[in-house]
This record gives structure tokens, sequence and C-alpha cells, in this order.
């Protein structure tokens, strides 16, 4: 599978696009609604930012409870009733004079089961696509997802003007049960990858036995936390640049968009193995730039240049699914997702926090400087086998 047009010729890859992206719509229009909503309640900055973001760190609690069973559910059934669940609860949040605390409350409820989704969602894909396939889908998922996020919020503030935010909730719940009906009725039936019936114990022991591997570890390390730490510089935008932040944003998407189609369409498999460490150090080597508070032109090619690293992700998880058994892989890839948001929440409050007691440009340099020493550490047990012998 060599082509973005090949990828759509495969039945089943279309109506788990359309879910996807209908999936990351809902989540950002109905995301930006809620954030409004919170704020006008309250007045916080604090409150409506958590309301936005505070999804990403509850994946962790569902990542420890409930991600055994993403291999343990037929994934047709699981994506309808998901969707199905993610509606509901957004158009609950929408009921006039619900309490704050309530609407935090099915807030990061919701999040909890995304790590599910996630897990469920990436395991179909790599059943759906030829087993050299999965790169190149993923690649096509994460450009739409970026695409979709940028004219989410673009259509989700016209929608809170004209609609309120409670209207907009509820655009975003139609958005869900619309990625439930794609599923439905686009997706084959197929059986659970997995057997036995899920449970948090079984959660346990399999995010014991997925890390319990030195390479796999390895491998999660480098997904989780360059990554991270990068993410960090980017959360500065707005304090480093009030004026253009939506600027150095842009010019962040079209670098991972790049990034994507080189990485996915055109590089050959032989030297898949050998990029993944590179493509980290160029993740965030351009960052540390940001020392010597750059022009603006420079501050955007740096970005651009830096961003085509995120690249990276689709190497290390392909490398993933080669080290993971098959009946484990939606498991593996729910951990990776959840993990990989986790450790950008919390590659944000360190960035905050060198800022806050330097300034906003050295806070970038000093994120960038330790995502390239977590790269360089790696670097040894990430290399294969022919790059071990150089290395030694």
């Amino acid at each position: 599978m060599r082509t973005y047009r090949d990828l759509f010729r495969v039945p089943e890859f279309t109506p788990l696009f359309l879910t996807s992206a209908a999936q990351v719509a809902a989540q950002t229009v109905s995301g930006l609604a809620l954030g409004t909503l919170i704020h006008t309640a309250t007045g916080s900055p604090l409150l409506a930012a958590l309301a936005m973001f505070g999804p990403s760190l509850a994946q962790v609690t569902g990542a420890a409870t409930l991600l055994a069973a993403a291999d343990r559910l037929p994934p047709r059934a699981a994506l309808t009733g998901l969707s199905l669940l993610f509606g509901l609860g957004t158009a609950a949040q929408a009921t006039p004079g619900l309490p704050v605390p309530a609407l935090f409350a099915i807030v990061l409820g919701l999040g909890a089961v995304f790590a599910l989704g996630g897990g469920v969602r990436y395991g179909l894909l790599n059943e759906v696509l030829a087993k050299d396939g999965y790169l190149l889908g993923r690649s096509a998922l994460n450009m739409a997802t970026g695409a979709t996020q940028i004219c989410g919020f673009a259509v989700g503030g016209a929608l809170v003007t004209v609609l309120s935010p409670r209207g907009t909730l509820l655009t975003g719940a139609a958005l869900y049960l619309a990625a439930a009906a794609v599923a439905r009725f686009g997706l084959s039936r197929r059986p659970a990858r997995g057997n036995g019936r899920p449970s948090i114990t079984l959660t346990w022991r399999n995010n014991a036995l997925l890390w319990s591997s030195g390479p796999r570890r390895r491998v999660y390390l480098a997904l989780w936390v360059p990554n991270g730490l990068i993410v960090g510089c980017e959360s500065l935008y707005v304090p480093y640049a009030p004026q253009h932040a939506g600027l150095l944003f842009a010019c962040g998407a079209l670098g991972m968009l790049a990034g994507d189609i080189l990485v996915g369409r055109y590089v050959p498999r032989q030297w898949r193995q050998r990029l993944g460490v590179p493509l980290c150090l160029l993740l965030a080597a351009p960052y540390l730039i940001f020392a010597l508070r750059p022009a603006l032109i420079s501050a955007m090619a740096a970005v651009v240049l830096a961003t085509t690293g995120y690249a990276a992700n689709l190497l290390f998880q392909e490398r993933l699914l080669v080290l993971t058994p098959h009946e484990l892989s939606g498991h593996a890839l729910g951990l990776h997702s959840s993990g990989m948001l986790a450790m950008q929440g919390v590659g944000a409050t360190l960035a905050g926090a060198v800022a806050q007691y330097t300034s906003p440009s050295t806070g970038m340099a000093v994120m960038a400087a330790a995502s390239l020493a977590v790269t360089l550490a790696l670097a040894p047990g990430l290399a294969s086998p022919g790059q071990r012998r150089v290395l030694r």
C-alpha cells in the first residue's frame, strides 16, 4: 500500500476515516462551546481551560482502568456505542441550570472513556489495512484530525455566536450521533481480537505486560516524552508573541502536515527504522533559537522545521506494533495515545513553570534542551541492530 488513493480503495477505511473525523469535529466544537459556557458562568480562565483540555488528562484514568476492553469488544459495536455515549454526554452538558461541578463530572467521565475509544479505533485501523498499511493510514487520520480541528475551531466560534454555547453543544452531540451512524452502517461486523472479559485487573496486567519489555518501554518513552516536552514549547506561543501566536500555531500545523505526508507517503520501508531518532532531534533542536528571541520570520521558520519532526511518532507507532502481539494491539495503541496526551499536559505545565520564573523564550529553550537530552539518552536502545554496531 503506497498511496493515499490506495487507502480509500480499502472498503472499511472510508467509514473509519469519516467516523474519526466526525468525532474530532464533535470534540472540537463542543470543547470550545463548553469552555465558553464555563467562562461565562464563572469568569475563571483556569476553569475554562480545564473544561477544554481536562479530558486529555482524564485519559490517564481510562488507560489505567478501561483499556483491556479495546481488544475484547467487537470494534463496530464499540465505536458505535462510544459515539452514542459521547453524544448523550455532550447533550447533557447543554442542560440549562446544570451546576458547574456536574459539568466537570461529565467532562472527566467522558475524558476517561476517550482512552478506550482511541484503542478501539487504532486497533481496528491495524486490522482493516494490510500489514504494511498502518503507517500510511495513521498519517491520513493525523492529517484529517489537524484539518478538522482548524475548521472545527473556526466553525465552533461562529456557532457559539449564532446559536449560543448550549446550541453549539447540541451541534456537537449531533455530530457524535452522525459518527455512530457511520460506524454502525459503514463498518463490517468483526469479532473481538482478544478473548476473555475486560476488567480493571486485566487492564493493569496488560499495562504491566506491555511495560515489562525493554524494547517496548523505550518506544513508549520515545513516543511520550520528547513529544510532550515540545508541546510545552508550543504552550508558550501566546506569552512569547501575543500578537502573532496564531501564525506560530499555523506554522506548527503546516510542519506537522508536511512531516506526515513525507514520512507516511514517501519514506521507503528500509529507512524507517533509522529516521525515528533523527526526527525526534529535529523536533527539538530548532526551538533552541528561541533563547535568542528571534525575529518573527525566523521564529516561524524554526517552528515549521521543528514540527515536521512530529512524524517520528508514526515510525515509533509502527515499531510498537511490530513488538506487540496482535491481540494486544488496540490496548498498546490506546496506552500510547493516553500517555502521549497526559505527557503533553505535563510538558505544558513544566514549561509554564519555567517561563513564570524566567521568560517565555527561556522556557522554550529549556524544554527543547530537555527533549534533546531525553532523545539522546534513549537513542542507543532505539537503534536498529545495524545502527547499534555503529553506535558502539
